[in-house]
């Protein structure tokens, strides 16, 4: 999985009203949790920000480096483990009942990506010299549609995968 954040991290859009691109690299980080759990799959983030930092380049737009991980958007880089952390913390803890698991995984992709956002924020305002709200509305307000469509397909999918890993014997119970 930390392959598959470091193949989708740098796919991403810049858009004009954020120093913030759209980026791939959070649903994969959901997918990463969803499939593999909280400790996998914050395992697999740390190794891609790892990656990253050593001069892979595996951030928005192929970006890599301390300057990129410390810049302006690396709040929301380091923000990635506690999305996972929290995220995975949620996965898998309604096993016998595949709609409550999603909805309990969808609660802790949201609340991860509410902590991601603070983070990310509070980084950016204080980096690039902005207020609060003028960061918030840089790095906040417009992902918002963006990153519920990209946590329902990594929802949808994640949970899919992860039940074929598990009835295959590849994944153990609560990772």
């Amino acid at each position: 999985m930390a392959a598959v954040i470091c193949l989708m991290g740098p796919i991403s859009i810049a858009i004009p009203v954020s120093p913030v691109p759209i980026s791939l690299g959070s649903m994969a980080v959901y997918l990463a949790v969803t499939v593999l759990g909280m400790k996998l799959g914050t395992l697999s983030c740390l190794i891609y920000l790892l990656l990253g930092l050593v001069g892979l380049p595996v951030f928005a737009g192929g970006s890599a480096g301390a300057a990129k991980l410390f810049g302006p958007t690396g709040g929301y880089l380091i923000g990635y483990l506690f999305l996972a952390l929290i995220a995975g913390a949620f996965v898998g803890r309604f096993a016998e009942n595949k709609w409550k698991n999603i909805a309990f995984a969808a609660l802790g992709m949201i609340l991860g990506t509410i902590v991601l956002y603070a983070l990310g924020t509070a980084w950016l305002a204080y980096s690039a010299g902005m207020d609060f709200q003028a960061a918030l509305w840089a790095g906040v307000i417009p992902f918002i549609p963006g990153d519920l469509v990209k946590m329902v397909i990594a929802v949808l999918l994640g949970s899919a995968v992860r039940g074929r890993l598990l009835r295959a014997g590849v994944l153990k119970g609560k990772n």
